[in-house]
């Protein structure tokens, strides 16, 4: 059996707006439920090395309503997974082992929210910190052969750090 791998790569331009295209795909097909959408993770700042994966921030106004329309995201490729380790989560990817989308809703106003929203500006306000997370990134996706839990697990105590830190200064700058 052929397990997916982590392949990271630099920063691309296009990113931004495979964001606009999906969001605007997920914005007609859910309609009145979405209350904002955001692009996080890696691929959402700029200069940062990622995987090539486009993770989406769906706030909406009610989890069973999403729920209730599961079938209508699968139609269009994205496979549901349930909460898949956070509570309040419906979490789904598109694509396969050759993933392209993960969306991750809550309802509008869990902490999550602003936990990924944080670490997003926090990585965009400080350069320094993004270039030592891209070099980490790609340093250990190569030495655990892009095994996604190696991946994972060689990457945590970075992003839980800076984690911390970036609540801490979202507090000061929103």
């Amino acid at each position: 059996m052929i397990t997916r791998r982590v392949k990271v790569v630099d920063a691309n331009d296009q990113w931004p707006e495979d964001f606009d295209q999906e969001q605007k795909v997920l914005r007609d097909l859910l309609g009145e439920i979405v209350e904002d959408m955001h692009h996080i993770g890696s691929t959402s700042v700029p200069y940062l090395a990622a995987k090539p994966i486009i993770d989406i921030l769906l706030e909406v106004s009610d989890i069973k309503a999403l729920d209730a329309q599961s079938a209508e995201l699968a139609n269009i490729g994205y496979v549901a997974k349930g909460e898949y380790g956070i509570e309040g989560r419906r979490y789904f990817e598109k694509g396969g082992d050759d993933r392209t989308h993960h969306l991750h809703a809550f309802k509008t106003g869990d902490p999550h929210v602003y936990r990924h929203l944080a670490f997003r500006d926090y990585l965009k306000a400080h350069p320094q910190v993004r270039e030592k997370y891209a070099h980490l990134k790609k340093k250990t996706a190569l030495a655990v052969n892009g095994d996604v839990d190696g991946y994972r697990e060689g990457k945590n105590d970075f992003v839980e750090l800076h984690l911390a830190k970036a609540i801490d200064w979202a507090r000061g700058a929103y």
